[in-house]
This record gives structure tokens, C-alpha cells and sequence, in this order.
């Protein structure tokens, strides 16, 4: 059955949400990677780096899957699957900030 193009679309919006964050936390890696060494201790900063990006590859990754298994449960009338990442971005932003926040307070 073809699901209600209102909720097809919402789903694609959901589906360039995803993608748009991928790109903001690949932004903000690459902007971490790129504060000054006087700025950060310099391992920390690479780590937190890493984490943003590595975050953003998975929000890329994973944002068609999770378009697709949405798409099939709107067509089946099954229910929706949850949202299995999450709580790895909100906990793993989080840490970000509060350790960047941290350390701009310490270095100031």
C-alpha cells in the first residue's frame, strides 16, 4: 500500500535533516581540528576532532538506512523502528561541548 505523501515527505525531510547535521558536525570536526595548538592541548583537540567527525560519518551513514526502514514500515503499516543512534549524537555532542566548554574556560 502507498503510504500518505505527507508522510512520505516528512520522511525525506527527516532523511535531509540527518544529512544537513552530518554536514554541521563534520563542519565543527574540522574547525576543532583546526584551533589554534596554544588554544587546546593539542591531543584533546584532535580527539574531539575525531568524535565530530566520527559522528558525522554516522549520521551520513546511517541517514538513507533509516530513510529506507521508515519508508518500508510507512508502506507495510508496521510499526515505525526507533531511532537506534540517538542517543550516541545527543550523549556524544554533549560530551563535546561540555569538554570544549571546559577548556575554553581554562584557557581563558
Amino acid at each position: 500500500m502507498e503510504p500518505d505523501p505527507r508522510f512520505t515527505l516528512a520522511n525525506e525531510r527527516t532523511f535531509l535533516t540527518w544529512l544537513s547535521t552530518a554536514l554541521a558536525l563534520s563542519a565543527g570536526g574540522v574547525a576543532m581540528a583546526a584551533v589554534p595548538a596554544d588554544v587546546f592541548v593539542p591531543w584533546i583537540r584532535t580527539a574531539l576532532a575525531v568524535v565530530l567527525v566520527t559522528l558525522s560519518a554516522l549520521a551520513a551513514g546511517m541517514a538513507y538506512p533509516r530513510w529506507r526502514n521508515i519508508q518500508r514500515a510507512l508502506r507495510d503499516q508496521a510499526p515505525l523502528p526507533p531511532p537506534a543512534l540517538a542517543a550516541v549524537f545527543g550523549y556524544g555532542v554533549a560530551a563535546v561541548a561540555v569538554i570544549a566548554l571546559v577548556l575554553i574556560i581554562l584557557s581563558a
